[in-house]
């Protein structure tokens, strides 16, 4: 099985919920899709900070859990996003997350939230800790 295939086997309900959807991955990069729906938005119609998060998040967590040993897990630890520009409603954003360090008990990932135009929504950096199976 593909990276991009064992992604898409993970059930993860919040992901699903929001509609992301994984265009490509591997070791060194996940890219995502998410359209920006009605129910993602804050005022004045636009994409939602906390949905910004919640999609980095994931993608996150989708380049560290490509990466883990086997039967391990992960958890964010920490994660810290800039805004930079907003995402109207009726657009999408696309999600590339590549890592800035991958060791044994954590790994950072960096997103990159963008518009369809190629527009930079938001920065994300988040830390990953790696969870041995017991």
């Amino acid at each position: 099985m593909d990276h991009l295939e064992a992604l898409k086997e993970i059930k993860l309900p919040f992901a699903e919920h929001i509609g992301i959807k994984y265009v490509s991955a591997s070791k060194d990069k996940v890219v995502a899709r998410m359209d920006v729906r009605p129910e993602l938005y804050t005022c004045p119609d636009i994409l939602h900070g906390g949905a910004v998060m919640a999609f980095a998040d994931t993608l996150g967590a989708a380049g560290t859990f490509l990466n883990l040993p086997e039967g391990a897990w992960t958890a964010t630890i920490e994660s810290k996003t800039n805004f930079i520009a907003p995402a109207p409603v009726g657009s999408a954003v696309t999600g590339e997350t590549v890592p800035i360090h991958r060791g044994r008990r954590t790994m950072i990932w960096q997103t990159k939230v963008s518009t369809e135009a190629g527009k930079l929504v938001a920065l994300v950096t988040q830390t990953q800790m790696v969870l041995e199976p017991s």
